[in-house]
């Protein structure tokens, strides 16, 4: 919260702050499996194939009392290259997702909502609480359960901000309502 306490006004308080729910690094936690997922699928199916049907996959034939890393060895540089970049893609899927939630700051004062986000480029939206048109709660079948959505606010003449998944964004939207009449 260090952009919002900095940007505050001399006599703005916070009245609530946004967090992202911990379904968000559930969907961080998938990217990591997918990419493991498919890093062993693309070890895995080139040793079978090459094993049941002989499809030349193997940069050369391992004797009949090979394991499987034997086989894995054997594999052509380009699966094993692939295999490597899947997995590689996951974890910097996770790392940005991940990023991406420490250094956002959602913030609702007594004046303004406050959505700051970026760690070297930053992207700041700010939107006037006596500006505020509507302010639009998404939420679908896993958010209604787990309680968390997204929050859409849409301001007079500056279009609309789009907040990431947020925890409780009932409580959020109740939260501009109620800077809205102080």
């Amino acid at each position: 919260m260090q952009y919002v306490l900095q940007s505050l006004a001399p006599d703005e308080e916070i009245v609530h702050i946004g967090r992202y729910h911990w379904m968000y690094n559930v969907y961080a936690a998938f990217s990591i499996f997918w990419g493991v997922v498919f890093c062993v699928l693309m070890l895995v199916v080139p040793v079978y194939l090459y094993i049941d049907f002989g499809v030349p996959a193997l940069q050369y034939a391992p004797d009949a009392s090979a394991s499987w890393i034997d086989y894995i060895r054997a594999l052509h540089p380009l699966i094993k290259l692939g295999a490597l970049l899947s997995f590689v893609m996951g974890l910097m899927k996770f790392a940005k997702q991940m990023v991406d939630k420490v250094t956002t700051e959602i913030a609702v004062t007594t004046s303004r909502l406050i959505y700051k986000r970026g760690l070297v480029a930053r992207y700041v939206g700010e939107i006037s609480i006596d500006r505020i048109e509507g302010v639009n709660v998404l939420q679908g079948f896993w958010g209604r359960i787990f309680d968390y959505g997204r929050v859409v606010v849409r301001g007079m003449g500056v279009g609309e901000v789009v907040l990431p998944p947020l925890a409780r964004p009932i409580i959020f939207r109740k939260a501009i309502e109620k800077a809205r009449t102080l």
